[in-house]
C-alpha cells in the first residue's frame, strides 16, 4: 500500500451530537505520512515532538471507518498495524493526540530504553579537548520543602569576577513555585537515545538535571559536536555522553552510566549546587518569556521560585548580556549598517537609501524609502504626507522620522522613514531633502506637521509650491503651556474643544463663531489663536487640500509596536520595519482582490450615507451648470457642477460629493461616482499595493568580531531622564559646625538627645 497521511490533531476537544456522534473541535494539526514499515516508537517520538509534549504524556486515538462514536487506542506496533489495516484504503485519516493532565513529563523528553541502538561509526573530531569545571554557587535548603533551595554564598574566583556572594533567603520563605521546578528537572534527563534540538539543550538540560540530583558536574567534552560530562566527585562512575546526529543539528544521548557511589540524590539533607551558568540560564528564560519585564522583577520571581537571592546589578548584568545574546551585539549592529542598506538596494531595486556618519565615523542618520511605498504613494496616494517623529527604545541615542501617506480607504500608508541620532531641524531638513530626491513630483504636497518642528521653512524651501498644515494636537498642547492665568485648568478642556471646532469649520463664518465663543472664555486664548497662523490649519482658510485631516498622529498606529518591545538594535529595527510593511502590502493587497465596489469600502460607506440624506432636499432647475438646493428648514446652498464645488464646502474639503451635489447630479440624471476623486477608487487602492517589498536575505551577514574594520559606530549613549544627582563637597579647611543643646548649653548634642533630666 502507498503511505497513509495522517492529520494530527491535539489542543482541541470532542463534542457529542444528538446522535451520539463525536467530532473534534479547535486545536491545531499537523500531517505527517504513515507506511508499513513504521513502528509505534517512532510514530509516538514524531507525534510528541509536534507539540513538544513528553511521549509518556500523550494518548493517540482515532475513529474506525464509519464510526464516530467510539475512539480506539493506539498503544504498541500491532496497533499501529491494525490502524493502517482500517485505514488502508483511505488517502487521509485523523488522529487525536490527547495529553494526560497528570503527566509531569517535559516536552523534549523522547522515550528510554535500556539499551543503545547502534549507531554509525563517526569519523573522531580533532578539535581540542575543553574540560570545564562547573564551579557552584553553594546553596542552603529552603525550610521544610522538600526539595532543596539554593545559592547560599559564591566562591572566590566568582566574587572578583563580580558575582557575590548572595544571601540566604529566610527560613519562613517556601516556595510551590520552586517545588514544581526542581521536581520538573529531575526529568530533564531521561535515558538514552533523549533527543535535544541543539548543544545549548544538552547543556542546560546537564546543569539542571545536576542540581535537581545534588550533585556537581564537571563537563570533559564541550564543543559543538559532542558534549560529556561525569560527576565531579572523585571515584564516582556516573557519566554521561551525547553527540549530534549527522546531517542534522539534532543530538541524543549516546552512553548513560546512572550509578552514583558519592550519594547524590540519596540522602534528604544533601544540598543542589546551581552554577553561575545555571541561574543566567534562568534570567535568560525568563527574558524570552517576558522581553519587556524588569531587573527587579526578575529578581522577585526567581527568589520566590528557587530560593536565591540576586542583588539588582547581578541580574541586570545578566539581562544584559542575556539580550545581547539573543538580538545580537548593538554595538556590532550599528557596524552591519553599511551590508544592510547594501542588500536592500540590491534586493529592492529603486529603494532610496541613505546613511551618513559624522567624522568620528559614529551614526548620525539613515534614510529609507523602499520602492513599493515609492510607487504606491506616486500611483494611488493623496498627495498628503504625515511628518512624526518617535523615540526608540535603545542604550543608544536614537529618534524615529517618519513620512506617511493614506490610502484611498483611510488606512496609514508608510512611505519612507528615518533614524537619527537627534532630533533637530539639520536632520529634518536633511530628511526632506531625501524625500524629495526619491519623489520627483511635480505636484504639489500638503504635509501636515508641528510647527515647532523647524520644518516651517524646510518644507517651502526643499518643496516649491507645497502647502504646511499645522497639526492640531501639537497646537492644542503648545495653547496649554502657554495660557496662564487663574482657573485656566478648569476651562482649558472646553477652550480646546472649540479650537477643534474651529479647525474643522467648513466655512468662514462657521469659523468666527467658535472663536467668538472662545474669546467669550478667554480673551487671552482668543488672541493666541489669532496669532497661531490660523491659514495653516483652519479647513476655512487653508489653501492646500488636506482632506479633512488636521493631525499628523496617523503614523503612531502603525510604528505604535516600537514603543511596546523592549530595546533593539538598529538592525532589528530596520529589519522589524521591513517585515511589517511587506506584511501590511500583502494583506491589503489581498482584501482588495475581494471588492466588487467602484469605491473602496469606507468611502462607499461614506458616500451611500450622502446619498441617503439628500433624498429629502430640493433642487431649482438651472439652465446652467449652477444649481440651488434647499433643505427642510428653508436654508439654501449653491452647488456648481462643473467646479466640483459646492457652498458648504464639504464636497471640496472630502473628495466627494456631499448631499447637496448628490441631490444635483442624480436630479440631472449622472453618475455620482464620476464625480469623486480617483484617489478613492479600488483601481487606485490596487495601484497603491500593486508593488512588494522583496525578502533581503541574511545568509552572507558578516559576522563581525573586534579584529572587524569599524565603519559605523555607534551614537552616543542615551543620557538617563532626569537631572543628574548632586552632592556637595566641602572645601578643604572648612571645619563643620559642632551642635549646641539648646537645653544644656552643652556641645556635641542637640536637645533631643540632651540626657540632662529638665
Amino acid at each position: 500500500m502507498n503511505n497513509l497521511i495522517v492529520i494530527c490533531q491535539s489542543g482541541g476537544k470532542f463534542s457529542t451530537a444528538s446522535d451520539g456522534s463525536l467530532s473534534y473541535v479547535g486545536g491545531d494539526a499537523h500531517a505527517i505520512s504513515v507506511s508499513r514499515e513504521t513502528k509505534f516508537d517512532e510514530l509516538r517520538l514524531e507525534i510528541a515532538d509536534m507539540w513538544k509534549y513528553g511521549t509518556d504524556s500523550m494518548t493517540i486515538k482515532y475513529f474506525l471507518p464509519n464510526n464516530k462514536r467510539t475512539l480506539i487506542t493506539i498503544s504498541s506496533d500491532k496497533d499501529v498495524q491494525r490502524f493502517l489495516d482500517f485505514h488502508g484504503n483511505s488517502g487521509t485519516v485523523d488522529v487525536f493526540v490527547i495529553k494526560n493532565e497528570s503527566s509531569t513529563a517535559l516536552a523534549a523528553v523522547t522515550p528510554s530504553t535500556t539499551e543503545a541502538t547502534p549507531v554509525p561509526p563517526r569519523k573522531r573530531s580533532t578539535r581540542k579537548r575543553v574540560i570545564q569545571q562547573e564551579y557552584p554557587l553553594n546553596v542552603t535548603p529552603v525550610a521544610q520543602a522538600p526539595a532543596p533551595a539554593f545559592l547560599a554564598s559564591a566562591s572566590a574566583s566568582e566574587n572578583a569576577g563580580g558575582f557575590n556572594s548572595l544571601a540566604p533567603v529566610p527560613t519562613e520563605v517556601q516556595s510551590v513555585g520552586q517545588m514544581k521546578r526542581v521536581k520538573l528537572w529531575e526529568n530533564c534527563i531521561t535515558g538514552l537515545h533523549q533527543q535535544f534540538n541543539n548543544v545549548r539543550e544538552v547543556r542546560d538540560a546537564f546543569r539542571k538535571y545536576s542540581i535537581a540530583q545534588g550533585f556537581t558536574i564537571k563537563f570533559k567534552k564541550n564543543d559543538s559536536m559532542r558534549v560529556s560530562a561525569k560527576c565531579s566527585v572523585d571515584g564516582c562512575p556516573w557519566r554521561i555522553f551525547a553527540s549530534r546526529l549527522s546531517t542534522t543539528h539534532l543530538f541524543r544521548i549516546k552512553r548513560l552510566n546512572e550509578i552514583h557511589t558519592c550519594g547524590a540524590g540519596t540522602s534528604t539533607d544533601s544540598h543542589p549546587r546551581a552554577s553561575k551558568k545555571v541561574v543566567e540560564g534562568i534570567v535568560k528564560e525568563k527574558l524570552r518569556d517576558s522581553p519587556n519585564v524588569k531587573p527587579k522583577e526578575i529578581a522577585n520571581q526567581i527568589q520566590q521560585e528557587f530560593g536565591i537571592e540576586l542583588r539588582y546589578s547581578q541580574v541586570r548584568r545578566w539581562m544584559e548580556a542575556a539580550t545581547e545574546e539573543i538580538q545580537g551585539s548593538y554595538k556590532e549592529a550599528y557596524n552591519q549598517l553599511p551590508w544592510l542598506c547594501e542588500k536592500i538596494v540590491e534586493t529592492n531595486p529603486g529603494t532610496a537609501v541613505s546613511l551618513n556618519t559624522r567624522e568620528d565615523l559614529s551614526f548620525h542618520r539613515l534614510f529609507i524609502a523602499f520602492h513599493a511605498s515609492l510607487h504606491g504613494f506616486q500611483s494611488g496616494c493623496r498627495p498628503l504626507l504625515f511628518l512624526d517623529t518617535m523615540s526608540l527604545q535603545s542604550k543608544y541615542q536614537s529618534e524615529l522620522l517618519t513620512a506617511a501617506a493614506v490610502d484611498g480607504n483611510y488606512g496609514i500608508f508608510p512611505v519612507a522613514f528615518a533614524i537619527v541620532d537627534v532630533v533637530n531641524d539639520d536632520n529634518w531638513h536633511w530628511f526632506l531633502v531625501q524625500l524629495k530626491t526619491a519623489l520627483p513630483t511635480f505636484q504639489p504636497i500638503t504635509f501636515v506637521a508641528d510647527r515647532q518642528m523647524g520644518l516651517r521653512q524646510s518644507i517651502s524651501v526643499v518643496f516649491e509650491n507645497s502647502y504646511h498644515a499645522y497639526c492640531l494636537r501639537y497646537l492644542s498642547e503648545e495653547l496649554k503651556r502657554d495660557l496662564k492665568g487663574p482657573c485656566i485648568h478648569e476651562i482649558i478642556g472646553v477652550i480646546v474643544g472649540h479650537l477643534y471646532d474651529a479647525a474643522y469649520a467648513p466655512t468662514l463664518d462657521a469659523f468666527r463663531k467658535c472663536i467668538e465663543s472662545i474669546k467669550s472664555i478667554s480673551p487671552e486664548a482668543y488672541d493666541w489663536i489669532l496669532q497661531s497662523d490660523p491659514e495653516n490649519w483652519a479647513n476655512s482658510l487653508f489653501h492646500g487640500a488636506r482632506y479633512n485631516h488636521i493631525t499628523s498622529g496617523i503614523a503612531e498606529s502603525f510604528y505604535s509596536w516600537l514603543t511596546e518591545l523592549a530595546a533593539l538594535p538598529i538592525i532589528k529595527i530596520i529589519e522589524t520595519i521591513r517585515h511589517k510593511l511587506m506584511e501590511l502590502i500583502y494583506t491589503r493587497k489581498v482584501e482588495s482582490d475581494q471588492w466588487l465596489t467602484r469605491l473602496t469600502p469606507s468611502v462607499e460607506d461614506k458616500l451611500q450615507k450622502e446619498i441617503l440624506k439628500a433624498q429629502s432636499l430640493q433642487v431649482m432647475f438651472s439652465p446652467t451648470n449652477t444649481f440651488e438646493v434647499q433643505d427642510f428648514l428653508g436654508a439654501v446652498n449653491v452647488v456648481n457642477i462643473d467646479a466640483w464645488d459646492c457652498s458648504c464646502r464639504e464636497w471640496q474639503l472630502n473628495g466627494f460629493p456631499c448631499l447637496h451635489a448628490v441631490a444635483v447630479l442624480q436630479h440631472i440624471d449622472r453618475d455620482v461616482y464620476d464625480y469623486c476623486s480617483k484617489y478613492y477608487t479600488t483601481e487606485a487602492f490596487r495601484l497603491t499595493y500593486s508593488e512588494s517589498i522583496k525578502p533581503v536575505p541574511t545568509v552572507d551577514k558578516p559576522v563581525l568580531g573586534e579584529s572587524s574594520e569599524v565603519q559605523v559606530n555607534p551614537s552616543p549613549l542615551r543620557r538617563v531622564s532626569g537631572s543628574p544627582k548632586k552632592r556637595r563637597i566641602r572645601s578643604r579647611g572648612v571645619v563643620k559646625r559642632p551642635l549646641h543643646c539648646s537645653k544644656c548649653k552643652g556641645e556635641g548634642h542637640n536637645k533631643v538627645s540632651c540626657s540632662v533630666v529638665s
